[in-house]
C-alpha cells in the first residue's frame, strides 16, 4: 500500500495536478525544507523555483560543495547532508560537489589567517571515505557525485579574469574575516580572494536552483548567486544552516574538541553521546538531523509540556540516529544496553567472575626472580618479576576456542591485565595495566601478593579473576 507521500509525489509527475494540490504540495514542500534553516534568500525566489518543478515534472538541481579537508565525518557535516535528503524524498536531484580543486588553495572562511591548503593525495583520499559516508544518507540514484576539478581546470586565464572582473575588491571586504584582517593589518593573499569566485563558478557552471551550506559559508553563497545574475542565469536560492553544537552543549561540533559525535562511533558510544546532550539542546538535534516530520515533532513539544519524561524523547532520537549508520538490529541493542546499563543498573558488560587456588594460578606464571621495590617512582610493597603464559590463562578461563585464537590476541596486543598497588606511603591503591606480548621471555612486574585482578580480552570479554586462599606470589 503507496503512502500519501508517495502518491502525492507520483501524480506531480504524472502532471495532473489541480491548482489547489500544486498550492498543498508547495506549502508541504516548503515547510519540511526550511525546517531548521537560518536564512533563505530568497523566499519568494524558492516558491517560485517549486511551483515550477511541481507544475512541470521538473525536479530542481540541488547544489552543496564539500572541501575534503578531513575523512572522517560527524554528525555536525550531516546537517546539510540531511537536508540534503529531504530535498531527494520530493524528487529533487542533489549535486554533491566535491571541491578537490578549491580544496588545494585553501578556503578562509571564518578563519582569522590563511588555511593551508591539501595535497593533492590527501584530497583524493579523504574524497574516498566522504562518499562513502555521505551514502549513508543520501540516495545515489538521486545523487551526481562531481569534482569540481572536472572544469576549474580547465578554466582558462582569460574566462577567469572576465569572471573576477564582475566583482570589486570592495565587495570582497566585506567578508567578515577578511574586514577584520584588514583593519587589524594583518595578511590577506591574493588566492583567498579567488577561492569564493571559484566557488561561485560551480554555480555558474551547473546554473544551480539551490545551494545550501552553513551559515559560516553564506558570503561564498552569494558570490555564486550574484555571479549568475552578471552572465544573464536565474539566481540560485540560497538556504543557510546553523552550525551544529557538540555534547557540551557550548562549542560547535568539533572532534579537536572532543564533543563530537562520528557517524563511524560504535552504537553504544553514539547512543550513549545522544543521551548526553542537555533537555535544551534536544530540538535542536531533532530539527537537523531527524527525520520526524513537523506535525509530530510538535506532538512531542506538547507531551512534553504536559509532563512527559524528556529521557523518552531522547531516546527515540538516539534510536532513529543509530539505526541510521548502523542498522535496526544493533540501534536495539544499543538501546537495550543503554537501559540496562543506565536505567536499570545492571551489568551489560558482561563482566565474569572467575575464581581458581593457588595451584592453579602457578600454572600460568613462572617466578623469575624478585623486581624493584620501586614502580613508576613509587614506593610500593615488593613486587616479583614474572613470565605469564597468556594463552593457557585464555584457554583455562574459557576466554578463547583454542590456543591459536589466544595467540593472535596477544599478539595483537588486545589482552590486558589490571593490578591494584597499595602504596604505604600514601595509604591508597592505584591501578597498573599490563598488556600481554607475543613473547615468552617477556617478564612482568605483578604484586606481590595479588587476591585480585581484572583480565580484559579484545573489547568486549572482561574477567575478574579472584586467587583464593593466596600466598606470597603463589
Amino acid at each position: 500500500m503507496q503512502t500519501h507521500a508517495v502518491c502525492a509525489r507520483q501524480s506531480i509527475f504524472n502532471n495532473i495536478m489541480s491548482k489547489k494540490e500544486i498550492e498543498t504540495e508547495i506549502r508541504r514542500q516548503f515547510d519540511a525544507i526550511k525546517r531548521g534553516s537560518v536564512e533563505l534568500i530568497k523566499e519568494d525566489e524558492l516558491y517560485e523555483k517549486l511551483y515550477y518543478s511541481i507544475s512541470n515534472s521538473v525536479p530542481l538541481k540541488i547544489k552543496a560543495g564539500f572541501d575534503p579537508t578531513s575523512p572522517d565525518i560527524h554528525l555536525g557535516h550531516t546537517v546539510l547532508l540531511n537536508k540534503l535528503r529531504i530535498f531527494q524524498e520530493f524528487g529533487h536531484i542533489v549535486y554533491f560537489i566535491i571541491g578537490d580543486f578549491t580544496a588545494m588553495i585553501g578556503d578562509p572562511t571564518g578563519k582569522s589567517e590563511t588555511r593551508k591548503p591539501l595535497s593533492k593525495e590527501d584530497v583524493l583520499k579523504n574524497s574516498k571515505d566522504y562518499k562513502e559516508q555521505a551514502f549513508k544518507i543520501l540516495k545515489p540514484e538521486k545523487t551526481k557525485i562531481l569534482f569540481n576539478s572536472w572544469w576549474l581546470s580547465n578554466l582558462k586565464l582569460d574566462e577567469f579574469i572576465k569572471i573576477s572582473s564582475n566583482y570589486t575588491v570592495r565587495r570582497m571586504l566585506e567578508k567578515d574575516d577578511f574586514e577584520k584582517r584588514f583593519q587589524d593589518n594583518r595578511p590577506i593573499a591574493m588566492h583567498e580572494f579567488i577561492y569564493p569566485l571559484l566557488q561561485g563558478f560551480d554555480s555558474l557552471f551547473l546554473e544551480a536552483d539551490i545551494e545550501i551550506g552553513g551559515n559560516d559559508q553564506k558570503f561564498n553563497l552569494i558570490v555564486g548567486r550574484e555571479l549568475m545574475r552578471s552572465f544573464g542565469l536565474t539566481t540560485q536560492v540560497i538556504m543557510t544552516m546553523p552550525l551544529l553544537e557538540g555534547t557540551d552543549g557550548k562549542n560547535k561540533m568539533s572532534k579537536s574538541l572532543g564533543n563530537h559525535i562520528g557517524v563511524s562511533d560504535e552504537p553504544n558510544e553514539m547512543y550513549g553521546k545522544i543521551m548526553s546532550i542537555s533537555d535544551e539542546m534536544m530540538f535542536k538535534y531533532y530539527e537537523l538531523l531527524s527525520f520526524v516530520a513537523n506535525k509530530e515533532l510538535a506532538e512531542l513539544k506538547i507531551e512534553l509540556d504536559k509532563g512527559l519524561n524528556p529521557i523518552i524523547v531522547k531516546k527515540r532520537l538516539a534510536l532513529e540516529i543509530v539505526e541510521r549508520y548502523h542498522g535496526k538490529l544493533l540501534a536495539d541493542k544499543a538501546d537495550k544496553y543503554f537501559e540496562d546499563k543506565f536505567q536499570k543498573k545492571t551489568n551489560p558488560d558482561g563482566i565474569t567472575s572467575v575464581e581458581f587456588d593457588n595451584i592453579h594460578w602457578r600454572k600460568f606464571i613462572e617466578n623469575i626472580g624478585q623486581g624493584s621495590s620501586d614502580f613508576g617512582g613509587t614506593s610500593i610493597e615488593p613486587s616479583d618479576m614474572v613470565r605469564i603464559n597468556g594463552a593457557s590463562l585464555l584457554m583455562h578461563i574459557n576466554a578463547v576456542s583454542s590456543n591459536g585464537e589466544a595467540k593472535r590476541l596477544i599478539k595483537q596486543d588486545a589482552v590486558k591485565l589490571f593490578f591494584k598497588l597499595y602504596n604505604k606511603a600514601v595509604n591508597d591503591f592505584r591501578e597498573i595495566e599490563i598488556k600481554l606480548k607475543d613473547d615468552s621471555k617477556t617478564a612482568y612486574s605483578i604484586p606481590s601478593d595479588p587476591s585480585e585482578f581484572i583480565l580484559k580480552v579484545g573489547k568486549k570479554k572482561i574477567y575478574k579473576i579472584k586467587l583464593k586462599n593466596n600466598q606470597k606470589n603463589a
